[in-house]
């Protein structure tokens, strides 16, 4: 099976040939494509997250040996997430060789976290069926690369950060509030309120509704320790 150009020049972007070129075909294959003779890359997602769990976990324990179970997972996490694994996608162009049916071109697929998210995981099994354990890590190592050093020091999400706050003061959790949503259909835009019961709230305007509960919450622990 001969892979298109496009494909050939990802193959250089992600620093790997493929011995079987029909493993990335399939890998960028979306379920919007898939037919009885053509195979999607879910399959090969569920493998590709394993993959990618796997090289995180090892990465961080050897990074930093005086780190504790309770500094690794919110870091671990940090780093296999949706948004994390979407931004690689981007980073390496892949959104411009998936390969999608109609609906999902139509409403943007090509942009959308959680698709590309799923798409880096199935190219990393499809590296590792390839070509074994040791290709797939390299290339997970080169393509996230600084991410993995730079991952902050206390990784907690902001909300989970926020409720730890709230909780630490014998306060309600915080509440998040869809104030306002526009754009099309395809790509709406959200803004959240993060709100506690004091009354002290931030906003935060993000494309998916978890990046703006994320932003506003961020926002508000901001308020908070510049209030002290």
């Amino acid at each position: 099976m001969k892979l298109s150009a496009e494909l050939k020049e990802f193959e250089t972007r992600i620093g790997h040939v493929f011995a079987n070129p029909a493993l990335l075909t399939r890998a960028v294959t979306h379920a919007s494509m898939s037919s009885p003779t053509r195979e999607d890359n879910q399959r090969l997602e569920f493998l590709g997250d394993r993959v990618l769990g796997l090289v995180m976990a090892e990465a961080l324990f050897a990074g930093d040996a005086s780190a504790t179970e309770g500094q690794m997972a919110p870091r671990f996490n940090a780093l296999v997430r949706k948004e994390a694994c979407a931004d690689v996608a981007r980073d390496i162009g892949l959104g411009e060789v998936l390969r999608l049916g109609r609906s999902e071109m139509v409403s943007g697929g090509r942009r959308k976290n959680a698709l590309l998210g799923d798409a880096v995981e199935a190219v990393i099994a499809a590296v590792y069926l390839d070509a074994g354990f040791a290709a797939a890590r390299d290339m997970i190592l080169r393509l996230w690369g600084t991410r993995i050093g730079q991952v902050e020091e206390d990784a907690r999400d902001a909300k989970t950060a926020l409720q730890e706050w709230a909780q630490a003061r014998k306060m309600a959790p915080p509440r998040y509030v869809e104030t306002q949503r526009s754009g099309p259909d395809h790509a709406p835009v959200f803004t959240i309120a993060a709100r506690l019961d004091t009354g002290a709230q931030a906003l935060a305007t993000a494309g998916s509704k978890r990046q703006a509960e994320q932003a506003a919450a961020k926002a508000l622990l901001a308020d908070l320790e510049n209030s002290k």
